[in-house]
């Protein structure tokens, strides 16, 4: 089973991913991590993250080993990320490994922003999660500060709305909802109601399937 978990930045998708692949006891892959990770690499080698040719060239050179680095969580990379993972160049690197993890078993659980609709479009379930731009500030901003970094929140948000600006309008995979997707409203709900919404979201698709 593979299940495609889309939405945009804050809005609790990686958390909902990894506890519902725990649940389910499937593969997990943050796929904002891999853009984080190639975004990082340039930075480190002191190249601009609008450098599309260097950025296609981090892409091909991609090391999983270095997917948990503490950097990687930080605003800096997370709005480099969002600036190299517009280049269609980088998104059709990645896209074979994505793929590729989705499909090993027992099952998988992906979250990014085009799983539902660019990377696994036959996924057996796709939830989109939304929550409020000012709640997803507010979150990334006790992330941030609980990591020693000393942010300010209306900065945040600004960075949020900008960036979903962005993730909606690139040419290349645009964050939107696939036709088929499971909307889950995440403003108002903990970790584990989200958790049990998106469970429940998952287990009347199985029913489904089986009376098919």
């Amino acid at each position: 089973m593979i299940i495609a978990i889309d939405g945009p930045a804050a809005s609790g998708k990686g958390t909902l991913g990894k506890r519902l692949a725990a649940h389910y006891h499937f593969r997990h892959l943050d796929t904002g991590v891999i853009y984080r990770a190639v975004a990082k690499a340039l930075i480190d080698a002191g190249a601009d993250p609008s450098d599309e040719a260097r950025a296609v060239a981090a892409a091909h050179e991609l090391d999983p080993e270095k997917f948990g680095h503490p950097a990687l969580k930080t605003r800096a990379i997370g709005e480099a990320a969002s600036v190299v993972s517009a280049f269609p160049g980088v998104r059709e690197a990645l896209l074979t490994f994505q793929r590729q993890f989705a499909a090993e078993p027992p099952g998988a659980v992906l979250d990014g922003r085009d799983i539902g609709t660019v990377i696994c479009p036959n996924a057996d379930v796709k939830i989109f999660v939304v929550a409020d731009p000012v709640v997803r500030a507010r979150r990334r901003t006790l992330e941030a500060r609980s990591r020693g970094e000393d942010v300010d929140e209306a900065v945040v948000l600004a960075d949020i709305l900008k960036r979903d600006e962005r993730d909606r309008n690139r040419p290349v995979a645009p964050l939107r909802a696939a036709a088929d997707a499971h909307v889950l409203d995440n403003s108002n709900l903990d970790i584990e109601a989200g958790l049990m919404a998106a469970i429940a979201i998952v287990e009347a698709m199985k029913v489904a399937r089986l009376h098919k």
